[in-house]
């Protein structure tokens, strides 16, 4: 394997929010630090640092993981979602995002983005959740302000209009 320097920069190509992106970073940048300074996607919240809280949750190919612990290069062929690929349209929020605001499951708002990205991932594949298993999943957030009930009433609404939603189509 090539021994790189700090100052050295590698090549990143890959899918972001559905756009070709064609980038260069430095080996050791993680993927929340390029996705906000080098991309301006400031979406993406920096927390601990260490994978512990979920601020920073983006889905990479379609899983939810933890930018503060990725680094930039290993998305390289990827497909990576942020918070910002949410809203179906400017101006429009997601069904999730539209259950946060009426359940008001959001006070400062710090998590989340992780939160979203991570249930998002989450409700493609569990349409029908149960309020154990929504609490066990989000166990991986820290939400300091809000609590936990607002945001978990908030899934099983947002749930329940995509089930409804899928119905109809």
């Amino acid at each position: 394997m090539p021994r790189l320097s700090a100052s050295d920069r590698c090549s990143v190509r890959f899918l972001l929010n559905g756009r070709s992106v064609a980038a260069e970073a430095e080996p050791r940048m993680l993927l929340t630090d390029f996705l906000r300074h080098s991309l301006g996607l400031t979406g993406t919240h920096v927390g601990c640092e260490h994978g512990v809280c979920g601020a920073c949750t983006v889905q990479i190919d379609g899983k939810p993981a933890r930018a503060c612990l990725t680094l930039a290069v290993q998305v390289d062929g990827a497909n990576v979602r942020t918070v910002e690929d949410l809203a179906p349209e400017p101006g429009r929020l997601s069904v999730l995002q539209e259950a946060f605001r009426r359940h008001h499951a959001l006070q400062c708002g710090f998590c989340t983005a992780g939160i979203l990205m991570s249930l998002d991932a989450y409700l493609k594949t569990n349409p029908e959740p149960s309020e154990p298993a929504l609490r066990e999943y989000l166990s991986g957030h820290l939400c300091r302000c809000t609590g936990y009930v607002p945001i978990i009433a908030a899934a099983l609404d947002a749930a329940k209009r995509l089930r409804e939603a899928t119905a109809h189509a």
